[in-house]
């Protein structure tokens, strides 16, 4: 009898607490553990609390997923047909606090509570041997504090959930409230600082634990929730003054702090320390058989698709195993011949906009509209491929000039009508004829007008897809899949040197570590750049200058890898780039005088109440201590 009455209590407490009652996880647990004896069977045994280590893991978000990750398509990165729901709803601005697009604070709140329990028992295990408990512990506290900061990401200040509530705690207890944000990124800190030392440097049985929890991975993570807290959005952001808790406390800090980036620079360059002393470094592709040929051009573009799409590469710090790039690879791919698969199979739905394309340098290594040799006003006017441009744009193809003279990373990218797509079976690129290259116009054969897909804008994502993936004789695809990357070193560097550029300015550290990634992606300093090519030569020596430079290089190393999306929000940007119009070429014309049209598709509205979600209304109808969002 008491153990139905306190099951009764615990969900009762819990259902109050999140406001909506969620399924089990029975992939990792057979049972429930919402009742005394499951519980109690559960941490028995080595066997049972290892399943249950396993259920607070399966909570972890599907990135890269268009159904589960709100920073794929919720943004202006990328554009699909109109038919699509989910996050691309809220990418056209239906968002709303009655149903939120997306709405993870119960499951998540819940994946906490069950972090709770894990942490509440594993000490009961009896065979279980102490190092081991020591590094599941160790996981579970990053996956608490990991879960937390996805919250507060969303949301904002949110509750924190320390301890799970006992079961005669008083009704005004289970009322919780948001607590203010610093105190949400100091507990998050907190834990990751508890999970440390328990964790291994690197992972011993790759074939069976790939995917824990790492020192470096804790590590990196922590230097990405600083300088989160140390970005506008939650540093000294006066938009947010106003929001309060019932009790006037208020929620955000609206003075600026500068430690906070002196905190960030210095758990970045300890995280960068840590990953090199492991050997995880700057992927680089090392050519074998499979491609006898492959021309400078290529090969750096292959740095840049393979450092994603190459599973478990040297410099990927973490992948995240449950969100497998398998069937985002047929819907972001194109068709190779028609003849030989219909878009049930490869659908190619995912299209990078006109701003996006824009987006990416000259091969001077500089913006497009401060390169001083680039012709900027004429950047929609048409040319023919020459020689010298075989293995980027077909020989003797007309397409746009902004698809000339463009860093690297604009082609190891971005799929474009007369762009060279290398990989797909086609590996000799002795004869630059061979290649596949993609023809967009429409009815052409990865144009617009035929059934199911195909691109909406001109362009389709390619460095998502690996290269080697190729289309059978029949309907199939043979797919080389990768778990998700979260975190690799390039992000990591370009975290460092925002942290120590906001700390210090432009040292010689902040221009290191940003060269770092330009000369991997085949490009010059930011110094020799600015001063070679720029009408703003000096542009580079100033904080503000720099800090300029730092972002346009995150989102063009880190384009499509769902990191544009939070990047544009921590930095308060996003009211003037999302609200850029969405465009895309005139993809109902045949001739390219007519195709090469810039041309509106959506108009984003983007405002400052779209910084966090909306609070589901029902739970703060539930629980009046917690109070919604501004402008919801």
């Amino acid at each position: 009898m008491f153990s139905i009455m306190r099951k009764y209590i615990l969900q009762g407490i819990f259902t109050l607490f999140i406001l909506l009652p969620l399924g089990s996880c029975k992939k990792y647990l057979d049972v429930v553990p919402d009742n005394v004896a499951t519980i109690d069977n559960a941490f028995t045994m080595r066997s049972q609390a290892e399943k249950f280590l396993f259920t607070c893991f399966s909570y972890m978000p599907r990135d890269g997923s268009l159904n589960d990750d709100p920073a794929f398509t919720g943004g202006d990165e990328m554009w699909q047909i109109a038919t699509r729901v989910n996050y691309f709803d809220m990418a056209r601005g239906l968002q709303n606090k009655v149903s939120p697009l997306g709405d993870r604070w119960p499951v998540l709140y819940r994946g906490i509570r069950d972090c709770n329990i894990f942490l509440e028992n594993i000490g009961k295990v009896p065979d279980l041997e102490d190092t081991e408990r020591a590094r599941w512990i160790a996981e579970v506290k990053f996956l608490k504090a990991y879960y937390h900061f996805y919250l507060l990401r969303m949301y904002g200040p949110i509750p924190l959930v320390k301890e799970n509530l006992p079961i005669d705690a008083d009704i005004n207890a289970v009322k919780v409230v948001r607590a203010p944000v610093d105190e949400c990124f100091a507990y998050i800190v907190q834990l990751l600082n508890e999970a440390k030392d328990g964790l291994p440097a690197v992972i011993s049985n790759p074939g069976r634990e790939m995917g824990r929890i790492t020192q470096p991975i804790a590590l990196s993570f922590k230097a990405q929730v600083l300088v989160t807290a140390a970005s506008p959005l939650f540093n000294g952001n006066t938009d947010q003054s106003t929001l309060k808790n019932p009790d006037g406390t208020p929620l955000f800090n609206a003075s600026y702090s500068k430690v906070k980036w002196d905190s960030a620079a210095v758990a970045c360059r300890q995280a960068i320390e840590l990953c090199h002393q492991v050997g995880i470094k700057l992927y680089t592709f090392t050519p074998d058989a499979a491609v006898p040929n492959l021309s400078p051009a290529l090969k750096t573009q292959m740095n840049i698709r393979n450092s994603v799409a190459q599973k478990w590469n040297a410099e990927i710090i973490w992948a995240n195993t449950q969100s497998n790039a398998s069937s985002l690879q047929s819907l972001v791919s194109t068709w190779w011949d028609p003849a030989l698969v219909d878009g049930t199979t490869v659908r190619g739905e995912l299209s990078p906009p006109l701003k996006i394309a824009e987006m990416f340098y000259t091969k001077n290594g500089v913006p497009i509209n401060e390169d001083k040799t680039w012709n900027y006003s004429d950047r929609y006017g048409l040319r023919t491929a020459g020689v010298d441009d075989r293995y980027l744009i077909r020989q003797n193809y007309t397409t746009a000039n902004l698809h000339f003279d463009r860093e690297p990373r604009f082609y190891a990218n971005l799929g474009f009508d007369g762009g060279v797509y290398y990989g797909q079976g086609r590996y000799d690129d002795a004869n630059p004829s061979n290649l596949f290259y993609l023809e967009a116009k429409f009815k052409q054969r990865n144009g617009f007008g035929k059934p199911d897909f195909l691109t909406v804008t001109g362009y389709y994502i390619k460095k998502l897809v690996h290269y080697q993936n190729v289309i059978g004789n029949g309907l199939d695809y043979t797919v080389n899949s990768y778990p998700w990357p979260i975190l690799r070193l390039a992000d990591l560097y370009l975290l460092y040197a925002e942290a120590l550029n906001e700390s210090e300015g432009p040292v010689a550290d902040v221009y290191t570590y940003t060269n770092l990634v330009r000369a991997r992606a085949g490009l010059n300093t930011v110094e020799a750049s600015w001063t070679a090519s720029s009408t703003n030569p000096n542009k580079y020596q100033s904080k503000d200058g720099m800090r300029a430079i730092i972002q346009q290089e995150r989102l063009i190393e880190l384009s499509f890898e769902a990191k544009r999306f939070w990047d544009l929000r921590r930095w308060k940007t996003a009211e003037d780039v999302v609200n850029i119009p969405i465009k895309g070429w005139d993809i109902a014309q045949e001739q390219a005088s007519a195709y090469y049209r810039p041309t509106v598709i959506f108009n984003q509205t983007f405002g400052t109440k779209d910084y966090f979600w909306p609070i589901n209304e029902s739970y703060i109808v539930t629980n009046r201590s917690l109070v919604q969002n501004l402008g919801w």
